[in-house]
């Protein structure tokens, strides 16, 4: 049976042509359920191990942020990082016109213009992280050091902690 030809995205396009080491794995969307814990579960990997992609504004700037699917992104380390007082979300009828990608299948690499971008600092010890590939059903398996590089990325604090009551 021949194998199925993965459409290359433009995440996949500039990896190719950095030559940085990833490997692609695709999963069912049929079902609709395209969010992160979902892409987790379809992939076999651990929520800690997938990464999200979310995109943030501050006035006229964006930003790009990567955390662990099962977490939340804090509005207020992630606007410490970038050095403002208050950020929000993007919304999601703006995505696709500021990165050229769309909900579930938004890449960190490869979007139309290179925004300031952070990997929740988590990231750096794991050998590889899984995040989107730039198209809903195809992620990537990467190095957050790698995937760090491409994009120019720095890594910082930038998700809600657990309150414990110790």
């Amino acid at each position: 049976m021949a194998k199925k030809k993965i459409q290359k995205t433009n995440a996949v396009r500039l990896l190719e042509q950095q030559k940085i080491p990833f490997e692609l794995k695709e999963y069912e969307v049929e079902d609709g359920q395209i969010d992160g814990t979902s892409v987790a579960k379809k992939t076999g990997e651990a929520f800690e191990h997938v990464y999200k992609t979310l995109v943030a504004m501050h006035e006229r700037e964006r930003f790009v942020f990567l955390i662990p699917v099962d977490q939340t992104l804090d509005l207020k380390k992630a606007a410490q990082a970038v050095g403002v007082k208050k950020i929000e979300m993007l919304p999601l009828n703006e995505l696709t016109k500021e990165t050229g990608y769309v909900r579930g299948g938004c890449s960190a690499v490869g979007m139309k213009k290179l925004f300031p971008t952070y990997i929740e600092e988590r990231a750096k010890e794991q050998e590889t992280i899984v995040v989107s590939a730039g198209k809903v059903g195809l992620q990537m398996v990467i190095s957050p050091v790698d995937l760090a590089d491409v994009t120019e990325a720095k890594f910082t604090a930038l998700i809600v902690e657990e309150e414990s009551n110790v």
